[in-house]
């Protein structure tokens, strides 16, 4: 990681703060209410020395851009709200699902994705 920034450090605290994979866009925008000026090139930049020191970690979802969240120990599956696009970590994990790869295959992970609508749109 290079120098420490008061940019940088927002960043980072936007995504400890929302604790969910956010979008550059949405990590702008919460950033934005602390540095007004903050452009989007700098939040590209920083998410890139981010996961090369691998402080943060990529959420690819098919169909969507990348999400990115603060690193994590724990085994995370997410729900992802149809409306405002929003994606949120859901905590627990069935661990074993109910089925079997085919013979010879060799599971290494497995991820989840719920989709709908979140609390907010769905109010």
């Amino acid at each position: 990681m290079e120098r420490k920034t008061k940019q940088r450090d927002t960043i980072f605290e936007v995504l400890r703060a929302e604790n969910r994979p956010l979008s550059p866009q949405e990590i702008l925008n919460y950033a934005q209410t602390k540095i007004p000026k903050l452009g989007i090139a700098t939040v590209y930049r920083t998410i890139k020395e981010f996961l090369l020191a691998g402080e943060i970690t990529e959420v690819k979802l098919f169909g969507s851009s990348p999400r990115y969240a603060i690193k994590s120990q724990e085994h995370q599956h997410h729900f992802w709200c149809r409306i405002c696009d929003g994606l949120f970590n859901i905590g627990g994990c069935p661990g074993t699902l109910n089925f079997q790869p085919p013979q010879g295959f060799k599971t290494e992970f497995h991820e989840v994705i719920f989709r709908g609508l979140c609390s907010r749109c769905s109010a």
